[in-house]
């Protein structure tokens, strides 16, 4: 256990991106109550946009590396939430008024289609990028702090606290609160629901695909299928939180970034999913609305 202040910042840091998904699947189910299963595929194509752009950037001839991050970052980000916003017209939009389980099955048909569409446009194979930021520092007592670690932790707490002022100090942002809070009656008082909902679904795609760029830098590693393994454990971080609750969502990531770290770290990488989902079968069983998520109301 010498090396436990190491795998506390490695799970945080993990637990980090988890939370950044994890917010894309609370935002849409907070407001139109429809989990969006083909949001691990978003962050994917958040990672491939990311990549694409930083190898464009540097055969143009950047070099500069904050600029170079940066201008990936915004083009993943725009790129990615262009297909944040075709999801919803295409898979959700037309189907708000049918069954629950239609949009659901849309979700999961829009899921495969992507990650196809990826395969066919770049191939199966794992596409990796050559490090770009490999400073690390010595802290001593067996702790080590990388400036990717950084990099990490800087934007995930400049994405969280942008949105929470998004949220709560603007007028669009009290809109979304509106229409979490009561969709038709938000309608009534004159909110246009429609691009509400359209605008979530761009926030949670952008959040997906600083995840994406991270993960990209992180792991020098991608390839199309990513997104369905990752996406899976962003939900249970959601769900772990309290789906619905944006702090939810940010504590779920990191409880569920940490869990899995220890279990890799002090049982065997063969069990972390094991134990990350039978944690979440834990809470539900314990408190089914999640951490921080509160019980369901039926309204009549």
């Amino acid at each position: 256990m010498h090396d436990l202040p190491q795998q506390i910042l490695n799970g945080l840091t993990l637990g980090s991106i988890y939370a950044l998904i994890a917010i894309g699947y609370t935002m849409v189910y907070g407001i139109i109550g429809l989990i969006n299963f083909a949001h691990g595929e978003i962050y994917m194509l958040g990672a491939y946009s990311g990549v694409v752009a930083v190898v464009s950037l540097q055969t143009m001839g950047l070099t500069y590396l904050p600029l170079l991050l940066l201008l990936a970052l915004l083009l993943a980000v725009l790129i990615t939430g262009g297909y944040g916003y075709g999801v919803e017209k295409l898979a959700y939009k037309p189907l708000r008024r049918s069954p629950r389980l239609v949009p659901l099955i849309s979700a999961i048909g829009m899921s495969i289609f992507l990650q196809n569409y990826v395969a066919l446009g770049q191939s199966t194979k794992n596409i990796s990028l050559q490090p770009l930021v490999s400073q690390r520092w010595e802290l001593g007592g067996g702790l080590a702090l990388s400036a990717l670690q950084i990099i990490i932790f800087a934007s995930t707490l400049l994405s969280m606290l942008a949105l929470n002022y998004f949220i709560r100090r603007t007028a669009t942002g009290r809109a979304c609160r509106a229409c979490a809070e009561d969709l038709p009656m938000a309608q009534l008082l004159g909110i246009d629901t429609n691009r509400i909902i359209s605008l979530t679904f761009v926030i949670g795609a952008g959040l997906a695909a600083v995840a994406g760029v991270l993960v990209a830098l992180y792991y020098g590693t991608i390839n199309p299928y990513i997104g369905f393994t990752v996406g899976m454990k962003a939900f249970t971080a959601a769900v772990l939180g309290g789906i619905g609750s944006i702090t939810g969502a940010m504590l779920g990531g990191l409880l569920l970034g940490l869990s899995e770290n220890f279990s890799e770290a002090y049982i065997s990488g063969d069990y972390k999913d094991i134990i990350t989902f039978s944690l979440l079968i834990l809470i539900l069983l314990l408190r089914p609305s999640g951490i921080l998520g509160k019980p369901a109301v039926e309204k009549v």
